[in-house]
């Protein structure tokens, strides 16, 4: 049987929140969004690249996105000690790169997951607590937020593109 990528039902935004809940509720409309443009896909169809010599996919994405919900609120953050998702020092685009269709499902699934353990891990945070970038300048909570919401609309954009490419579907 081949695996088809489900159908989201994305989050009702807020449209009248405290500051939280506002980027809580953008950050979960677009990481729905990104899962959105995937619904109804073989798994064939998601490792599909838009156009030569780009490397994008939508499941490739969709593995990026799990690695940058990990770094940015369990790695940076929060400093846990734990690996990152597929990227390596040998391999750092390996989000986008050796994708294996078979792997679609559990790809999906742990993205879920670092999604579920990401907010989890920040719940109990204030925007206002820091860290120290790589690059020794604090950043807060807050700062994380709006950088992963800008993050998932400019990917969001690319995902409309590739699946336009795959089968005309447009929106959402």
């Amino acid at each position: 049987m081949t695996w088809i990528a489900p159908t989201i039902e994305r989050k009702e935004l807020p449209t009248v929140a405290g500051e939280r809940d506002m980027l809580q509720g953008w950050l979960d409309f677009h990481r729905d969004t990104l899962l959105a443009k995937c619904t109804g896909l073989t798994a064939d169809q998601l490792v599909r690249a838009g156009s030569a010599p780009s490397n994008l996919t939508l499941l490739g994405l969709v593995r990026h996105m799990t690695y940058a919900e990990r770094v940015w609120f369990r790695k940076r953050f929060l400093s846990e000690r734990i690996d990152d998702h597929y990227i390596t020092e040998d391999q750092p685009d390996a989000d986008f790169e050796a994708l294996d269709p078979a792997a679609a499902e559990a790809q999906f699934a742990a993205f879920r997951t670092e999604i579920e353990a990401c907010d989890k891990a920040v719940a109990d945070s204030e925007l206002d607590e820091t860290f120290l970038s790589s690059r020794g300048r604090p950043l807060s909570l807050r700062w994380i937020y709006v950088h992963m919401i800008e993050e998932y609309a400019r990917h969001n954009g690319h995902a409309d593109l590739l699946r336009e490419q795959i089968d005309g579907v447009t929106g959402s």
